[in-house]
């Protein structure tokens, strides 16, 4: 319900304030002191460009930041915000996360995604064409889609990113996905036909580069 933020650093007007409390939060398991500083919760290119520049600037100028990853849309990338992201890219390397979930059309307007595939691939290839590395999110275990279906996804998105999440589907109170859920009208997947879903990607990853190569793969249990 917070944007995929429940768990990170609370909320702060002060960019720098809010990496500070990230750095003591993950203090227990990382000792390094080059960080990735990850625009997460919501749409973090849908605001003015003056107002995203400072915002970007601001952080990709820190010492202790080494890399700036931006959570995003496809449809959510004007002109002028890829030509920031080209800037700022030019100083330090930047990976924009872009949330598809699914290349399944039906899927796709069941949950109100908003744009057609067309659009998702239209980003890429813009985001290519300036350096940007490309990470795409898919959710695994959405209503009325097969395994077929999600293995689909995750193929497509290994051809055209850089890297992939792989996200648990989650179901929040106060929902029209609830309301299905509790009807009945579709059935969450099981720990182990989630986990198997997870290893047939991770062998057809290994079929197409072979044992220790291939995009960067990040999973998620939320």
């Amino acid at each position: 319900a917070g944007g995929s933020g429940d768990f990170a650093a609370n909320f702060n007007p002060d960019i720098a304030k809010q990496i500070e409390q990230a750095k003591t939060l993950v203090s227990k398991k990382y000792q390094g002191n080059r960080f990735i500083a990850y625009f997460q919760a919501y749409t973090n290119t849908y605001a003015p460009v003056e107002y995203l520049r400072k915002l970007f600037m601001d952080t990709i100028m820190r010492d202790d930041i080494a890399i700036l990853s931006i959570a995003t849309r496809p449809d959510c990338l004007s002109d002028d915000v890829i030509e920031l992201l080209a800037e700022l890219n030019r100083i330090k390397p930047v990976w924009v996360e872009l949330g598809l979930q699914t290349i399944n059309e039906s899927t796709a307007r069941l949950i109100n995604r908003g744009y057609e595939l067309s659009c998702y691939d239209e980003a890429v290839r813009r985001l290519r064409n300036i350096g940007v590395e490309i990470i795409t999110h898919m959710i695994i275990g959405l209503p009325y889609e097969t395994k077929e279906d999600i293995l689909s996804t995750a193929e497509y998105i290994g051809k055209t990113a850089n890297g992939i999440k792989l996200q648990l589907m989650h179901i929040l109170k106060n929902t029209k996905l609830l309301e299905m859920y509790e009807k009945g009208e579709f059935k969450a997947l099981t720990e182990k036909e989630y986990i198997e879903i997870v290893c047939a990607y991770g062998a057809y990853q290994r079929n197409i580069v072979g044992p220790g190569a291939g995009n960067a793969v990040s999973h998620r249990m939320q």
